[in-house]
């Protein structure tokens, strides 16, 4: 600084910030800084003046929290926010559930006739010499001998079991994709595929016991509720017998949950963005990779299905695959394929689509929360600039 050089002092007030002498006092044990600092300086004539001052540190501020939230009337006048006040995961858990529960009840007489028609074989054992029935087959003896309701018989455990199966599915999958992702932060191709394939084991050893129940009741006659299935095979089989078949599964459920997933991910990711949010886009993607998937993995649910039978010939995924190809045929492996593609792919489609499009709304509430946030931030500012100057300066 020269000799010509004069000091200036100037203050500004600083928003929000309490202009009290006691809120200089309130983050610390010391004395005060207006109490005990002083400055002082020397114009260009030598006299000095000196002042009791408080000196501020102006820093990033720190909001309390939900400082500037909308208030109930702003959430009613915008409700899609209110959907960023529920937390994120729980909202695509249960888009997961109520997603796959409608898409089960939907399908659910399909899924009735592939699982006859998947078991038949094993069922009539030698007191018939028709091994297999057709489709026509299944629908017209379910409909004789159980009438309009049979073709729901199973549903309830179906439902109660898919409603945590696909919530954790899809669930799992936003997880394992974090975790799979590389050090750039993107997902190769085969983390993809390791992530739908954790999230298929994981649904699926959660739920397993229920998709047990839900067989037995489906084809196992003599029998009306989850409970009267599960003490008897306590009674007669023990714990074990819930996760019959359990390896198949497994194994099966890994390789279709990777494909569908990855290709359905892949697919929608290569459409131009305007066709990304689209919900057609969405449910043809689903289609195929659903129908990809299932023509893949579909041997390993028969193999599963036949496992899971009461008095079932079959231990081990390798004695089931020659087991069935020796009774049945190669075909013997895809028994109940149609019923199960027209029952899997609208299913499958109906399910990844109400998930995506959900990640989409809460994204876009998120927007809509934080444009009110931010509108409450502003009235705010504007109001602290009318506040007095922060800095209190006395002359001795």
């Amino acid at each position: 600084m020269t000799g010509e050089s004069k000091p200036i002092i100037s203050w500004r007030s600083i928003p929000s910030l309490n202009a009290s002498h006691c809120a200089l006092t309130e983050a610390a044990e010391l004395e005060p800084l207006w109490k005990t600092t002083q400055l002082s300086f020397t114009g260009g004539g030598g006299s000095g003046i000196r002042c009791n001052f408080a000196c501020v540190s102006v820093v990033e501020r720190v909001e309390r929290r939900n400082e500037f939230a909308p208030t109930w009337a702003q959430l009613v006048k915008h409700p899609l926010a209110i959907l960023a006040c529920v937390p994120k995961d729980a909202a695509l858990f249960a888009a997961g559930a109520v997603a796959g529960a409608a898409a089960k009840t939907v399908t659910a007489p399909l899924d009735r006739i592939k699982i006859l028609m998947q078991t038949h074989g094993i069922r009539v054992g030698q007191q018939s010499a028709k091994k297999v029935i057709s489709f026509l087959e299944a629908i017209t003896m379910i409909g004789k001998e159980e009438g309009i309701k049979g073709y729901w018989k199973g549903n309830l455990p179906q439902v109660i079991r898919i409603i945590p199966y696909s919530a954790v599915q899809l669930f799992a999958y936003e997880a394992y994709k974090k975790l799979f992702r590389g050090k750039d932060g993107e997902l190769s191709l085969v983390g993809r595929l390791a992530a739908g394939a954790c999230a298929g084991m994981t649904s699926t050893f959660v739920t397993y016991p229920l998709d047990v129940l839900r067989l037995r009741l489906a084809v196992e006659p003599g029998y009306r509720t989850m409970s009267e299935i599960a003490l008897n095979m306590l009674r007669e089989e023990g714990v074990a017998s819930f996760y019959y078949g359990l390896g198949p599964s497994l194994i099966g459920i890994a390789p279709y949950i990777a494909v569908n997933f990855c290709i359905f991910d892949l697919v929608k990711k290569s459409l131009p963005e305007e066709f990304q949010k689209r919900t057609e886009a969405s449910l043809l993607t689903g289609l195929v990779s659903a129908s990809l998937a299932t023509l893949t993995c579909y041997p390993l649910d028969t193999v599963r299905r036949q496992m899971q039978m009461k008095g079932t010939p079959y231990k081990t995924v390798l004695d089931a695959i020659p087991g069935i190809v020796a009774r049945d045929g190669l075909i013997g492996l895809y028994r109940g394929f149609l019923p199960n593609a027209l029952k899997t792919l609208p299913n499958s489609s109906i399910r990844l689509t109400t998930y995506d499009m959900v990640k989409r709304l809460i994204a876009t509430s998120q927007k809509e929360f934080q444009r009110i946030v931010e509108e409450n931030r502003n009235k705010q500012q504007q109001k602290d600039l009318h506040w007095p100057n922060c800095l209190h300066m006395s002359e001795d």
